[in-house]
């Protein structure tokens, strides 16, 4: 009888622990549900630091998205071209701000979906990400204090012997060694940190693309854009910009097929509004 009584409770535990597990296997069936609200969204990085391309804003004027865990919010060029993404794939569009170098990480660690930041599809950057078609092509200008020496500039050897900087991992950096006898100052991370060293005088000017040159002059009497007759020598591939993928992404195919959809004349039209709307502070 004894053994009897022994065995239906040993029977009763059992029945316990698997219904336990039952419960286990519920939560974890429950968890998918997250998996499913990550799967209708299309999350974002950029640095919301490089005007006309993207900036920090503290509202949603001008359709300015809310940066994910942050009271700020993000605009630019490259919002209005993740947004147009965002519905053509019929995601909600999660924008995430980022640093410069953690972009990259960002992306292979599977943190954010897409590189949206104005950044060049370089054949080196290609060996560690896949890059969708070119969503705008530019060409490389430079930053100066109006007034000052290198203004009337019309040839990058006229800035021969100058203090001259780019950022940090860019082919903007790169560029600056065709200048004869340039004093090359070490990379900056971002263009707020060159657009302040250039008021103070502690550089000369800084390499940029047109757009950020145009509203850096814009946002700022203190300095002006130079264009040259005789410019720096870059591959398409750096003047361009294009969405950060990870390799193999099945979404290359799909954002290729949304930016087909973009006119040139519209993506102009685009910039040309990015250029108007940035905040005077950026």
């Amino acid at each position: 009888m004894n053994k009897r009584i022994i065995f239906l409770s040993i029977f009763a535990s059992i029945l316990l622990l698997l219904a336990a597990c039952g419960t286990d296997d519920t939560k974890t069936s429950g968890s998918s549900s997250d998996s499913k609200e990550a799967a209708n969204t299309f999350t974002v990085g950029l640095e919301a630091g490089y005007a006309p391309f993207n900036w920090t804003q503290l509202d949603d004027s001008n359709g300015g998205v809310k940066i994910d865990g942050n009271a700020e919010y993000a605009g630019g060029y490259d919002v209005e071209i993740a947004k147009r993404l965002a519905e053509g794939l019929g995601k909600e569009l999660v924008i995430v701000k980022t640093e410069w170098d953690g972009l990259v990480p960002s992306l292979q660690s599977g943190k954010i979906d897409a590189i949206i930041a104005g950044m060049s599809p370089t054949e080196e950057r290609k060996q560690t990400i896949d890059f969708s078609e070119n969503y705008y092509t530019s060409n490389f200008v430079m930053v100066v204090k109006k007034g000052g020496p290198f203004e009337g500039a019309t040839s990058i050897q006229d800035f021969s012997g100058a203090k001259i900087t780019g950022q940090l991992n860019t082919s903007h950096y790169g560029v600056i060694d065709q200048i004869k006898d340039v004093q090359k100052q070490p990379a900056s991370d971002n263009f707020s940190a060159m657009r302040v060293a250039l008021e103070s005088g502690v550089i000369d000017g800084y390499v940029s693309e047109r757009p950020e040159g145009i509203s850096a002059s814009s946002a700022n009497k203190n300095f002006a854009m130079v264009e040259f007759t005789d410019g720096f020598k870059a591959a398409e591939e750096d003047t361009a910009v294009a969405v950060g993928l990870k390799k193999g992404s099945k979404l290359t195919e799909e954002i290729n097929k949304i930016l087909a959809e973009i006119s040139e004349e519209e993506r102009q039209e685009i910039m040309d509004a990015a250029i108007n709307n940035q905040p005077a502070a950026e």
